[in-house]
């Protein structure tokens, strides 16, 4: 029979309601994850249950308590969900390197923080390198974290100006068959990037940045002939480059810039006979001194937890499906 335990963790009267959550729903989030209890009284919580179970239940609560403490914010339930999963898999120092590392931007003192290894990893490339792709399902992170240090840049004085491309190709639509000037065809492309600024800038500075150009939101073909210097240049969605325009887009860094190209390998809507800018970048740049390549998988998933299990299907799927076809070209031996 497994030996039971308790243990009690104290928090100061006024983390109480700001550590556990309106209906102490955060002490639910990791108790549903763990075979103990969970039980808060007054300022301390008590956890009891089986002795491995009590104690890394109680490694999640007071690592994300010491990162409140430090960071001065609370955890949010994707990075509970983190917590957890770091702790399973015995990496519980994971926690702490992830979560303190705070991206300010101006949004009312606002903090945008990595929530996993490989989200740490890729914030860590940028500020290292001039050039990084990141590779990786959507829900990872990719387009949001490269807008926060975008933003981070421009307030700290780095750079004097932001540049968000994207190529206007995706589900076999093109700009020509939307209606609208230039502006209205491009909009529904680069929702995303609007989506991810209003989140860490009010909305009339987006709009007076917008205006004087120190923001600029343009369809990829617009960076021909230029020379972007003092800026942080994101393009998104770069697996719908072609090699041509990748090379175009990124032979347009000027002094004093960075460019961050994100992307999704298993999305590709160019047509068959032109292969991916992004594919044929991975292949030859590749051990280059300034430029970093960052790949992200199902683990990074920072959405709904589902959506982890959902790529991780359809990655089984298209393996089964690559196996098949492969014995169906083999050579029969007679």
């Amino acid at each position: 029979m497994s030996e039971l335990q308790e243990q009690v963790i104290t928090l100061e009267r006024d983390e109480v309601l700001e550590f556990c959550g309106r209906h102490d729903s955060r002490l639910r989030q990791i108790e549903a994850q763990f075979n103990a209890r969970i039980i808060p009284r007054g300022n301390e919580i008590r956890i009891q249950g089986e002795r491995s179970e009590v104690e890394r239940a109680s490694k999640v609560i007071s690592e994300l308590l010491m990162v409140q403490r430090r960071a001065r914010v609370h955890a949010s339930p994707e990075q509970i969900r983190c917590a957890i999963n770091a702790v399973k898999s015995d990496r519980p120092e994971e926690i702490r390197a992830v979560f303190l590392d705070q991206i300010t931007v101006p949004l009312r003192g606002k903090h945008v923080a990595p929530l996993t290894v490989g989200q740490k990893a890729y914030v860590d490339a940028i500020r290292r390198n001039d050039i990084v792709f990141s590779i990786g399902p959507a829900g990872t992170g990719k387009t949001y974290l490269a807008v926060a240090m975008a933003v981070h840049a421009l307030v700290e004085g780095h750079v004097r100006r932001i540049i968000l491309a994207r190529p206007a190709v995706e589900a076999g639509e093109r700009l020509g068959f939307l209606p609208g000037d230039i502006a209205a065809k491009f909009d529904p492309f680069v929702r995303p990037l609007y989506d991810a600024l209003y989140d860490m800038m009010e909305m009339e500075k987006v709009a007076s940045h917008l205006e004087q150009g120190v923001i600029e939101i343009a369809p990829l073909a617009f960076m021909r002939g230029r020379t972007l210097n003092g800026a942080f240049v994101i393009l998104d969605e770069g697996q719908n480059t072609t090699v041509e325009q990748m090379k175009m887009f990124l032979t347009r860094l000027g002094c004093d810039s960075k460019a961050v190209v994100t992307g999704d390998i298993t999305q590709i809507d160019l047509p068959k006979d032109k292969p991916s800018g992004l594919v044929h970048a991975r292949r030859i740049l590749s051990g280059i001194e300034g430029i970093a390549f960052v790949e992200f998988d199902e683990r990074d998933v920072v959405r709904h937890e589902l959506v982890q299990k959902i790529i991780r299907a359809y990655e089984i799927h298209v393996a089964a499906q690559e196996a098949e076809d492969s014995r169906r070209i083999e050579p029969r031996m007679d």
